[in-house]
């Protein structure tokens, strides 16, 4: 096998590991939020039957536009995973965060496109409603990041994942615990999770960016936030704990990361949109700003 037939069945390879990652973590949070509620709860694999069954039903369209932005969110957030160190090594060779930071917003654009080409006031107001908490969450991780770049002198993921070999202590949840709190407060609004989950409030607008979504275009869906949430949770255990030597070792920090998001789901209630960004500004991006002049001023 040349290079290039290798190369192309590792990107494939790594595709399809993210997607069954995500599906095993969005089985897995279902359980332990049914557990935490009194809830017996779907088995940890539902979300995969989940997805096949999609794929089996009829789907509809309205135009080319939402075909074409359902594409193009799976192949950003895709393609943003293959940026993301596994058990130190990057497929591509590199893991440079500003690429990261542009494909994931590729992802949630596309995402938009094809959900408000479909024309349904509650896929707007859901897609919208998701576009503006973007600006709760990405400000505070970019300072964070930031901070980081301050005392690593890089930009690339696996540099600073790298940078916190020999032990928990190098760690930077230990040594920025405050960005750590900053960052955790945005992955909760990151995958959509109470009390942060504005875009999809089933009582409210009926799944919103989803509403529209049939058949195959929903098992897209689903696999793009299977993928996503590989791609963010891969992110924090890179930046903030250690990274990992083995796949596994990945898998299981990712699932406690997740794990501490689906605790925080179970026993919360969801803010208005206005209430949640105002929340993340004033909490996650205070703690960001602060662990940022640390960083520059106090080293």
């Amino acid at each position: 096998m040349n290079f290039g037939a290798w190369k192309f069945a590792e990107l494939v390879g790594l595709a399809f590991f993210s997607m069954a990652v995500g599906l095993l973590f969005m089985g897995l949070g279902r359980k332990v939020t049914a557990r935490i509620q009194s809830r017996y709860g779907p088995p940890f694999y539902q979300s995969f039957i989940d997805v096949i069954k999609c794929f089996t039903k009829r789907s509809i369209t309205h135009n080319y536009v939402m075909d074409l932005g359902i594409i193009m969110a799976l192949g950003g957030l895709i393609a943003t995973a293959f940026y993301i160190p596994l058990a130190g090594v990057s497929v591509m060779g590199g893991s440079p965060i500003v690429v990261i930071l542009y494909l994931m917003t590729i992802g949630y654009l596309g995402m938009a496109m094809g959900v408000s080409a479909s024309g349904n006031p509650n896929a707007t107001i859901g897609i919208s409603r998701a576009l503006a908490l973007m600006l709760g969450y990405k400000i505070p991780l970019v300072m964070v990041i930031m901070a980081m770049m301050l005392v690593y002198g890089s930009s690339d993921l696996g540099v600073l994942a790298a940078a916190q070999q020999g032990g928990v202590e190098n760690w930077n949840i230990l040594r920025m615990p405050i960005g750590f709190l900053a960052v955790e407060l945005a992955f909760q609004a990151m995958v959509g999770e109470k009390p942060y989950d504005h875009m999809i409030a089933p009582s409210e607008i009926a799944s919103g960016p989803m509403v529209e979504l049939s058949g195959k275009y929903l098992g897209m869906g689903f696999l793009m936030h299977a993928v996503q949430l590989y791609v963010e949770t891969g992110l924090i255990v890179n930046l903030f704990l250690g990274g990992a030597e083995t796949w596994y070792a990945f898998m299981a920090k990712q699932f406690v990361v997740y794990f501490t998001t689906m605790c925080v789901n179970a026993v919360m209630a969801r803010y208005r949109i206005e209430q949640g960004i105002r929340h993340l500004w004033i909490w996650a991006g205070s703690l960001a700003l602060i662990q940022l002049v640390l960083t520059r001023f106090a080293g």
